[in-house]
């Protein structure tokens, strides 16, 4: 890596810019997951989701099994309402759902379902399991984001939702408190984009609404390992 001539330091090389969502379709089924760092994020990230009304956001937060107060502490500074539900409910538009601990997060049909099945990856809530309901309830609708962290989780839920035509879009790593997840998510599944968290707000509202946004490119494709593979069939 190429170093500033002043201070030494390391320079990132520039990216490309791509365009992302070129054929207009409206993605206004959005699946967010994060581990390490994930309560600072999603708390910038939902103070960026003003725009957001035309969507329904479902978000899995590696967390513990006691109760916690996670949906009022990520969502202080968030203008959209954020339900913690501890039952089946039909969604709405404009609203954001967090997995409850010890709980995964599902779409069935036109419901938010909680559902505790076994643990993938070692943890329950899990971000595979919301990513597939999405992908198979919904299709190209379905934007998967993941954020900070580490391991593998979400990463097969992100190529099942290329494989139904949604679109996969990850944090910035050089800005991630735990760059692995979204390192992972580049690397398996080509995601069509990178962007920061200020980024992603704007860019998720022009999504829902089937306009194109504009995003770091991938710098290569590369195909995900058979182990991932395998778990989405």
């Amino acid at each position: 890596m190429p170093r500033d001539s002043v201070n030494g330091r390391p320079v990132p090389a520039p990216r490309r810019e791509t365009v992302v969502n070129v054929d207009g379709i409206k993605r206004d089924i959005i699946v967010i997951g994060a581990s390490a760092g994930g309560v600072q994020a999603l708390s910038t990230l939902f103070a960026g989701l003003s725009d957001l009304r035309q969507a329904v956001v479902c978000v899995v937060l590696h967390r513990g099994a006691e109760p916690s107060k996670l949906a009022s502490v990520v969502g202080r500074r968030s203008t959209l309402p954020i339900v913690e539900p501890d039952r089946n409910v039909r969604w709405k538009s404009g609203t954001i759902y967090v997995a409850p601990p010890d709980q995964h997060l599902l779409f069935v049909g036109n419901m938010v379902v909680v559902q505790r099945g076994p643990r993938e990856h070692s943890t329950r809530p899990s971000i595979d399991p919301l990513f597939r309901s999405a992908a198979e309830s919904y299709g190209r609708r379905v934007v998967g984001l993941l954020l900070t962290g580490s391991g593998e989780d979400g990463v097969s839920g992100l190529i099942a939702i290329s494989d139904a035509d949604g679109l996969t879009l990850a944090q910035d790593p050089e800005e991630a408190y735990m760059p692995y997840l979204p390192l992972n998510a580049i690397r398996y599944d080509d995601v069509a984009g990178v962007l920061s968290l200020d980024q992603l707000g704007p860019a998720l509202a022009a999504l829902a609404e089937g306009n194109r946004v504009i995003a770091q490119s991938v710098a290569s494709r590369r195909a995900a390992p058979p182990h991932l593979r395998t778990l989405i069939g």
